[in-house]
This record gives structure tokens, C-alpha cells and sequence, in this order.
């Protein structure tokens, strides 16, 4: 019997090991005889996964959040919002994927597609209701003294509602880069294919690209947490902390 068998913590620390090591040094193929696994294929593998994730949220922050701030603005579309959030919540991330081949075919086009509709529901009914958790004297006040109703979108209702707006980005961004894993499956290569090509990549190549796509979705969260902190106006941030130490 292995000294691992007598010691769980001994293979646990073994399977971390490979896959640490098959991130920075390439390896046979399991059963071919071609290398796999190294910075090289790691850093390719990487880039694809950070840029379609990327432009696929970005592309979702541009169609929906005017839409959820202008339904907010209004007061309208309440039932919207919640439908949208509540389907986007319910959809199969592979039958999704499924589907966009059946209509689009392979490539990139079908998984940015994919990963973008998953990223609209958070953000619409965040900002929806961002916009419309915001004091109504403040917006009333606003009104008061002249200024348009651009003026109050932008100047009173977005700098407030930051944080649940926010919040539904940052949501967004680590579905977006968690169903970015299965886009091998569309003919587009990220770190998933490391996860999904197990009879490749082996237990190492299966755990690297497990861990790689965790560090991934908590550095983007840090990020999207420090722009959130850097686009929160201060009153606001002062006002959830005096809240939090109250409760």
C-alpha cells in the first residue's frame, strides 16, 4: 500500500504538486506521446478565456445597463426585470451553449453570444433596482434645482445605486468566466479544456486547470471590488459602514 494511502494530507499534497508543476513545465500527452501542460499552452489557454469572458461582459454591460437604468429612472418594467433575472437564473449553461450551435454554429461568435446572455440578468435587475433604491427626496431634490433628467441619472441616481449596480456586474463577470469553461465544447480552447479534456490532460492537467480558473474568477472579483470601492461616493460607503457596525 502507497505512503499516501496512509496519509491523506501526503496526496493531497502530491495531486497540488502536479498540477503546479504542470502549469510551468510541459509534459507528455497521456497516451500520444506530444506535450502538453507549460507556461506556453497555460498563457494561450489564459489569454483566450480572459478576452472572451471580457468582451462578452463587456458587450452585456452595454446593451443592459442603459436598459435597467432608464427602466429604474422611469419606474417601469419592474416585472421585466425580475422575469429577465429569473430566466437568466434558470438557464442551463450547456443546453445555452447546445443551442447557440444548433443556430450559430462553432467558434467564437457562439460562445460570446452564449456567455453574454448569461451576463445580462444580474446586471439588468441590479440596476433596475439600484436605481430605483435611491432616496426619492434626493432625486426630487435634484429636479428641484433645475436640472434635467439626464442630469439626474447621472449626477444623483448612478454615483448612489454604484454598490447594487455594481454588485450585479461583478456577478455577472464570475458566471461569465466560470461558463467560459465549457466553451472547448464550441470549438473555442480556454482553461476549460484542461478540465474537460481529462483523457489529455491527465488528474494534473484536470486539477491546473481547476485551480486556474478559481484564481481567475477571485483576481477579477478583487478588481471589479476595487472599482466599486473607487466609483462609491464616499457619503455612501460611510453611510454602509455606520449601517453594518449598527447591525
Amino acid at each position: 500500500m502507497s505512503v499516501s494511502a496512509f496519509n491523506p494530507q501526503a496526496s493531497v499534497f502530491d495531486s497540488f504538486s502536479g498540477a503546479v508543476d504542470f502549469i510551468f513545465s510541459p509534459r507528455d500527452e497521456v497516451g500520444v506521446g506530444g506535450e502538453v501542460g507549460g507556461l506556453g499552452q497555460v498563457a494561450e489557454f489564459l489569454w483566450t478565456h480572459v478576452w472572451i469572458s471580457a468582451l462578452a461582459l463587456a458587450v452585456a454591460v452595454a446593451l443592459t445597463l442603459p436598459i435597467g437604468v432608464y427602466l429604474g429612472h422611469r419606474g417601469s418594467g419592474e416585472l421585466l426585470a425580475v422575469a429577465i433575472g429569473n430566466a437568466g437564473r434558470a438557464i442551463p449553461e450547456l443546453a445555452l451553449i447546445a443551442l447557440m450551435i444548433a443556430f450559430v454554429g462553432v467558434g467564437v461568435l457562439n460562445v460570446t453570444i452564449a456567455l453574454l446572455i448569461l451576463g445580462i440578468p444580474p446586471i439588468l435587475t441590479n440596476a433596475f433596482v439600484g436605481i430605483r433604491q435611491v432616496d426619492r427626496d434626493a432625486v426630487e431634490a435634484a429636479r428641484g434645482v433645475g436640472m434635467t433628467e439626464f442630469e439626474v441619472i447621472a449626477r444623483v441616481e448612478l454615483p448612489l445605486a454604484v454598490p447594487t449596480i455594481m454588485g450585479g456586474v461583478r456577478t455577472a463577470a464570475i458566471a461569465i468566466i466560470a461558463t467560459a469553461t465549457i466553451a472547448p465544447l464550441a470549438g473555442v480552447l480556454t482553461l476549460g479544456d484542461f478540465i474537460l479534456n481529462f483523457n489529455v490532460y491527465g488528474d494534473d492537467g484536470l486539477l491546473a486547470g481547476a485551480i486556474l480558473v478559481a484564481l481567475l474568477a477571485l483576481v477579477v472579483e478583487l478588481l471589479l471590488a476595487g472599482l466599486q470601492r473607487l466609483l462609491t461616493p464616499r457619503g455612501v460607503m460611510l453611510q454602509r459602514e455606520a449601517a453594518r457596525a449598527a447591525a
